[in-house]
């Protein structure tokens, strides 16, 4: 009796430890299941976006390449391709087409591409004004716009701010030269002036040994916010969260970029080898207030007023590059930016 009470209790034994092990290869095979569901959610969250800048990369696009090299794109569940820019590419087109998201352009292309029937919304105004300037030989005497008469003047065709300085000043003495991107003739001419950013011609000025000057064409009360962050209108209404996601990428991308643009800059040249590290150090100098001051000082990065769109659309509704006025609150938004959700 006693041997068939051990062999009753081995076989119990048994059949318990095989039970336990079942429950632990279930519990296991559970949790290997919940994993690769959440892996799976993980995945299914991941979206891929494509951001177009409005030049080749720069320092006018160090936010963007600080929250690709940060990771925060990417912690925000987003891939992010960015297609660079150039004088043969326009980000408004390539948006409105639906073949990217997001693009980089300035507040009065924006307005423009409206009055072609092109519906575009501003998220988030990167630079608070205008770098845009004319540049001249130190020692000319050029103190006011009107002093560009009887002066060579190297100017892009279209370019809008040259239409808005024709209108307001009496600029018949100017003799208007195309502008091509090249300073060979500038230099040769002593009493010329060119087109230019100070946040990068003076630089190559400098490197040429060519002393000059600049002034500002926000001086003339033309001033519309540069390297504006958009969407159109169609992607924004139905995507509301990507949009609020990808925003708030962007802008800690350019809080941590005033922190870090010493490596970044370093990133920026291995997408842009055509450019020195120099140069790009001397444009995050000089843009440092465009972005991080202004307006940005007080009510944070990106940020965007009504009163500022309604002047610039104003003034291009007075020199005929708009055809029908119409409500600036439908061309922009703060609603995405931090402190105005």
């Amino acid at each position: 009796m006693e041997n068939v009470k051990w062999k009753s209790r081995g076989i119990l034994a048994s059949v318990m430890a095989a039970g336990l092990l079942l429950s632990a290869c279930s519990s296991e095979s559970a949790t290997q299941t919940e994993n690769e569901n959440e892996s799976a959610g993980t995945e299914e969250k991941t979206e891929d976006v494509k951001l177009v800048l409005n030049w080749f990369p720069k320092s006018q696009h160090g936010g963007v390449y600080s929250a690709l090299e940060e990771g925060t794109f990417e912690e925000n569940g987003m891939n992010v391709e960015v297609e660079p820019g150039g004088p043969q590419v326009s980000p408004v087109q390539i948006v409105a087409a639906g073949d990217a998201q997001f693009g980089l352009a300035h507040a009065d292309q924006m307005l423009i591409a409206r009055n072609q029937g092109i519906d575009l919304v501003a998220v988030a105004a990167t630079m608070q004004g205008s770098p845009q300037a004319f540049m001249y030989h130190k020692g000319e005497d050029i103190q006011d716009f009107e002093d560009l008469n009887g002066r060579e003047v190297f100017v892009q065709p279209g370019i809008t701010y040259w239409d808005f300085l024709k209108n307001k000043y009496d600029l018949s003495g100017a003799t208007e030269l195309g502008y091509n991107g090249q300073h060979v003739n500038f230099i040769d001419n002593k009493t010329s002036v060119t087109q230019a950013f100070v946040t990068s011609e003076p630089f190559f000025m400098e490197q040429e040994n060519v002393p000059v000057e600049t002034l500002l064409v926000s001086e003339s009360g033309y001033d519309p916010y540069n390297v504006v962050l958009f969407t159109t209108k169609d992607y924004l209404e139905s995507n509301k969260e990507t949009v609020e996601t990808f925003v708030d990428s962007y802008i800690k991308g350019w809080e941590s970029y005033e922190k870090s643009s010493d490596k970044i800059n370093e990133v920026i040249i291995g997408e842009n080898p055509n450019i020195e590290l120099e140069a790009l150090n001397f444009e995050t100098e000089t843009q440092h207030d465009y972005i991080y001051g202004k307006d940005a000082a007080e009510h944070g990065i990106g940020y965007m007023t009504e009163e500022r769109w309604d002047t610039l659309k104003n003034q291009l509704l007075e020199i005929g590059l708009l055809e029908e006025d119409f409500d600036t609150g439908e061309i922009f938004t703060t609603e995405f930016l931090p402190g105005h959700k």
